[in-house]
């Protein structure tokens, strides 16, 4: 009856649906390439306002909802990230201050994928009914993989975000980098461009901490500080000389490939979040102005 109803009401408002649906689509074109122009040609704006949409957001729907665990959660990774961002944008910049920030940020982008993993089986484990084995209530064993999946993915999108701009303010305060050209320093034998310390390890070498990586172009770098540039703080060339790196020899086994690709998910997920949500409302508004039911 109610379908019958809703049919009754809708009659005769084919041809105004059919507008709808092309002002949808055109809306939808036209957002793609004005993001995709403004990503290209000012991609530092382009992350700050969709960061900003991205942090801000969430806090407002959980006050407003009351989600308090979660604003726990976000309270304490925003206090510790802001105090990350301080000791990063000093100048001088200290000496310990580059290897902290990148061991900061893989560390959440590690943990973030972890949790986003664990939250997934939850629900596959949920779907297939896996849980009646265990006697667990199946709306119980879904919220738990929906709540770990969403922090898992939200938190790796925050961290590899907050990871970016922290890498060009220590790039830029340290000298060996220079997005747009050569860099101000001549970087000398034994140091990485990174984090400017000196490297311990040889590369032929098996690390207690850690390893001494070298890229293709001869470059060579501390483990944490190049795994963070490239892998979280999403910069794909050498530190130094600007050549390309190829992301899969960095890997050492099969199983950390699926951080570039979950990496890739993340910069999908951000457009889908911080975007999307605009690009409905900015539908919807042009439906109303125009009568459109």
């Amino acid at each position: 009856v109610q379908h019958e109803r809703l049919h009754i009401k809708h009659r005769g408002h084919e041809a105004m649906h059919a507008e709808m649906v092309l002002i949808l689509i055109a809306t939808l074109v036209v957002a793609q390439i004005v993001l995709v122009q403004w990503k290209q040609r000012h991609h530092r704006s382009y992350n700050l306002v969709t960061l900003v949409q991205m942090w801000v957001v969430p806090l407002y729907f959980t006050i407003k909802l009351y989600w308090w665990r979660f604003l726990s959660m976000w309270g304490m990774f925003s206090v510790i990230t802001s105090y990350i961002i301080f000791r990063a944008t000093r100048k001088p910049l200290s000496c310990r201050t580059p290897r902290m920030v990148y061991k900061w940020f893989l560390l959440i982008y590690k943990l973030s994928y972890a949790v986003g993993v664990l939250g997934y089986l939850a629900i596959m484990f949920t779907m297939f009914g896996f849980n009646v084995f265990f006697r667990i209530k199946a709306e119980d064993s879904m919220d738990v993989g929906v709540i770990m999946l969403f922090y898992g993915l939200y938190y790796g999108v925050m961290g590899r975000d907050f990871a970016e701009i922290c890498s060009d303010y220590m790039a830029s305060t340290i000298g060996y980098y220079n997005k747009g050209g050569m860099p101000s320093r001549s970087l000398s034998g034994g140091i990485c461009a990174v984090c400017g310390q000196r490297i311990l390890v040889e590369v032929e070498e098996e690390g207690f901490i850690e390893d001494t990586f070298q890229l293709s172009c001869g470059h060579i770098f501390h483990e944490f500080c190049i795994r963070g540039w490239c892998i979280v703080g999403k910069k794909q060339t050498c530190p130094y000389c600007n050549e390309k790196v190829d992301l899969k020899r960095m890997m050492n086994n099969p199983w950390e490939k699926t951080h570039v690709l979950y990496g890739q998910l993340l910069d999908w997920l951000r457009y889908l979040v911080a975007w999307q949500p605009i690009i409905i409302g900015i539908v919807h508004g042009i439906n109303f102005s125009l009568g459109l039911e």
